[in-house]
């Protein structure tokens, strides 16, 4: 009869859902929620479902779940396989995206996240081209921004340009030909500012359709820390927008809210604190699954203690005897266990306890079984109560995991030991797989990489806690100076495995360095300096980190001090010359930074990173065939780096090699046509080849991709003015003043225009402005001189 009420079949499944979850009240008030308007005083617009490990929170979230959707609402789960705000936002996009809702604006942004970081550790990483040419270089201007603000720069925190006062610019020109726009800047630096606009605008847009959208915030002891500050902000205040009125929040972990952060919101929250079950409730759930001998309940009462997800996996098993004859000691999933008939499962079920997540190979690795049996194990594995599916891998539940690792570590030490370190040695291969293909330096950019070395890590510090800390502590450094969210992984990574292992040291270092990198990654750094058990590799690579972090924060000439301290203590560390030449650059000192250059080549022969920062350098030094032979060198190595053709089709200018200059530019360009020096310099290029409009065409580009650039401007102003189109040069040289006041170069390029177009008063004092500011600005001081005596300057 057409009719869209549920059928007998649907609300009975219904109800055995909730029998199996055994929270009537909590589903029952979450359901009352639902009918409510967001108008309703009674209307909760955020749940927190707290309780002890396996008292059956994340039960309860995806039945909750169930129950919005079929409410009709837009629904999204976020759990700790989220790491950062970007990662949730992700999670969200791609489920909503499933239940046919595409976040489409967001996803963009996403990528382009993704996208810019990658372009950000590039960046730095080759420490681009700089100008020291001209009035039209910019990089004084800038640099006395920087000292004002950052805001004028495009780079701020940690990826600020750590160059001094006159060549700050230099550095900003290198971020600028790779991030295309400020908004391409702040999904590096700050990516909750762009994104969260644009889900709440696309969360307002999808709430015109969906009755409800629910957001699923589970494991919130693990993800709360970064979540629970960005959530307050997005829910209480208007930072980044409005968000709808029909969106509800549902957060779950093991700790009640902070009261500090949320106690004056208490009026729209529901907090939902779960215990273990009720007799009754236990009960309900054996006589579901068919246990009934009461004997046998009186067993699972006694081993589960009331935890649904222990009652839940001994009433699978479905006993029929209470067997509780032997250890008294033995934990609830050994007795579990007992109740497994076959006894090759009941090694896999312990065997594959030992990963912290599990795929066929890592199966494979953890299980010693015949090839032909493997995938059939597996398939069972898959179906134990205790173990959840997700899109790329299996995992314990955590109560029944840390129980059957206790009784793995107790039961025989050296097989333990042995597990491990198998399980270590299959990751390690892995990643030696995974980094096939990778140029030498990039692994910590390729997120697989990562994960593989993590997992490693992990199964070291667990086979061998005491010889295995000094390397992950070592190996916790680059994971910090990757991305603070993969060094917070580190130290939640170590904290695990002193807990599996029961190694109270390896715990400790875990939770300090996690409260550490609250304060940033220079805090870790330092507490790491302060142990005695930190080897010299170990010491070198924390100096070689915190000078990268102090270069980061603009302060070469400390930087420079640390790369010393980490070479005084592993000559051999190639990384630790070349971060001191980077700092020797930024402080005019050129000799050194080749001499630094030179060490590093000599440690690592061939690698272009190293060598493209040799030809750079020998480029600032006006040293252009020895430059353009060095970054020969780089291109034959790395033949699609962008900056390195760029760096060489300047010194091919320099040399009047106009044809191969030109060729290197479109090179650079073809390759990566946001490379705003390539484009800017390919412009000036074509001027002296006397190519106006192509020369104006790739100013007017490079204008067009970052419009807020004042050394673009003054870049274009100054073509102008070389063209002899005075009045637009004096146009565009104001505009670049106006977007950079104290802007030494476009003062003097406009002062020079002004005198051209007969306004000698108004040239003197632009002129004198730009000497005031450096008062070595040579061209600026013999400009003024030709005003002061009548000729007009060439």
């Amino acid at each position: 009869m057409g009719s869209t009420r549920p059928s007998m079949q649907e609300l009975i499944g219904r109800r055995r859902r909730a029998g199996f979850v055994g929270r009537a009240e909590e589903r029952a008030a979450f359901r009352r929620n639902l009918e409510l308007p967001p108008e309703d005083e009674r209307h909760r617009f955020l749940f927190h479902v707290h309780g002890d490990a396996g008292v059956g929170k994340t039960f309860l979230v995806r039945e909750l779940e169930q129950l919005a959707r079929e409410a009709g609402a837009l629904t999204a789960y976020v759990d700790e396989g989220a790491d950062s705000v970007p990662e949730a936002m992700a999670a969200m996009v791609r489920q909503f995206g499933a239940q046919g809702r595409r976040f489409k604006e967001l996803d963009r942004l996403l990528a382009a996240h993704r996208e810019r970081r990658h372009e950000a550790a590039a960046a730095l990483a080759m420490d681009g081209p700089q100008d020291r040419e001209g009035p039209s270089a910019g990089s004084l201007a800038v640099a006395r921004a920087a000292r004002v603000g950052l805001g004028m720069v495009p780079v701020a925190g940690a990826l600020a340009a750590a160059l001094d006062t006159d060549l700050l610019a230099q550095g900003a020109d290198r971020i600028r030909a790779r991030f295309r726009s400020q908004e391409d800047v702040q999904l590096v630096l700050s990516p909750e500012r762009v994104l969260t606009p644009v889900l709440l605008a696309e969360l307002t847009a999808a709430a015109d359709t969906a009755t409800w959208i629910v957001l699923f915030l589970d494991t919130y002891e693990r993800t709360g820390p970064f979540l629970d500050p960005w959530l307050h902000d997005v829910m209480t205040t208007d930072r980044y927008g409005a968000l709808p009125a029909d969106v509800v929040v549902v957060t779950s972990g093991q700790r009640p809210f902070d009261t500090a952060r949320w106690g004056g919101f208490a009026d729209f929250m529901a907090d939902v604190p779960l215990r273990p079950f009720t007799e009754a409730e236990a009960r309900g759930l054996l006589a579901d699954k068919g246990v009934r001998d009461e004997p046998v309940i009186a067993e699972v009462l006694r081993l589960s203690g009331g935890l649904p997800v222990l009652v839940t996996a001994l009433a699978e098993q479905r006993p029929a005897d209470p067997d509780d004859v032997g250890d008294p000691s033995a934990t609830a999933v050994e007795r579990f266990l007992k109740w497994e008939p076959d006894p090759a499962r009941r090694s896999v079920a312990l065997a594959c306890a030992l990963p912290r997540r599990l795929d066929l190979d890592v199966f494979r690795a953890a299980v010693d079984c015949p090839a032909e049996e493997a995938e059939a194990l597996f398939g069972w594995l898959r179906g134990l109560p205790f173990v959840t599916e997700r899109p790329d891998r299996l995992t314990y539940h955590d109560l029944v995991r840390d129980a059957m690792l206790r009784l793995r570590r107790r039961r025989s030490p050296r097989d333990w030991t042995r597990d491990h370190e198998a399980l270590a040695e299959a990751y390690g291969r892995w990643r030696a797989e995974a980094a096939h293909g990778l140029r030498p330096g990039a692994e910590w950019d390729h997120e697989p990489w990562r994960a593989l070395l993590l997992e490693e890590t992990y199964h070291r510090l667990c086979a061998r806690p005491q010889t295995a800390l000094a390397e992950a502590l070592g190996t916790f450094l680059p994971a910090c100076a990757a991305d603070p969210a993969v060094g917070r992984r580190w130290a939640a990574t170590v904290a695990e495995a002193g807990t599996a292992a029961d190694a109270p040291a390896v715990r400790d270092w875990g939770r300090r360095l996690t409260e550490a990198l609250a304060d940033g990654v220079t805090g870790a750094v330092d507490l790491l300096l302060a142990w005695p058990g930190l080897d010299s590799g170990g010491r070198a690579l924390a100096h070689v980190v915190r000078g990268r972090e102090l270069w980061n924060a603009g302060e070469p000439a400390r930087s420079l001090a640390e790369y010393d301290l980490a070479i005084a203590l592993d000559p051999e560390r190639p990384m630790a010359h070349y971060g001191r030449a980077l700092c020797c650059r930024a402080l005019d000192d050129l000799t050194g930074a080749l001499a630094a250059l030179d060490r590093a080549d000599g440690l690592a022969p061939g690698t272009a990173l190293f060598l493209a920062a040799r030809g750079e350098t020998l480029r600032l030094a006006g040293r252009f065939t020895e430059a353009v032979a060095e970054l020969d060198r780089a291109v034959a190595l790395e033949p699609a780096d962008a900056s390195t053709l760029a760096s060489r089709a300047v010194c091919r200018h320099a040399l009047e090699q106009y044809d191969e200059a030109l060729a290197d530019f479109d090179r650079a360009l073809a390759i990566d046509a946001g490379h705003l020096w390539a484009r800017v310099r390919r412009g000036r290029l074509r001027g002296a080849r006397g190519e106006w409009a192509e020369a104006f065409a790739d100013l007017d580009e490079a204008v067009r991709r970052a419009p807020d650039s004042p050394w673009i401007a003054s870049e274009r102003g100054d073509a102008y003015r070389r063209a002899g189109r005075f009045t637009d040069a004096v146009t565009e040289f104001t505009r670049a003043v106006t977007l950079l006041p104290e802007y030494p170069s476009a003062l003097a390029g406009r002062g020079v225009a002004l005198h051209e177009l007969g306004r000698p008063d108004e040239a003197l004092a632009d002129l004198d402005r730009a000497i005031a500011l450096v008062p070595d600005f040579t061209w600026a001081r013999e400009a003024r001189d030709r005003v002061r005596g009548g000729p007009t300057p060439g």
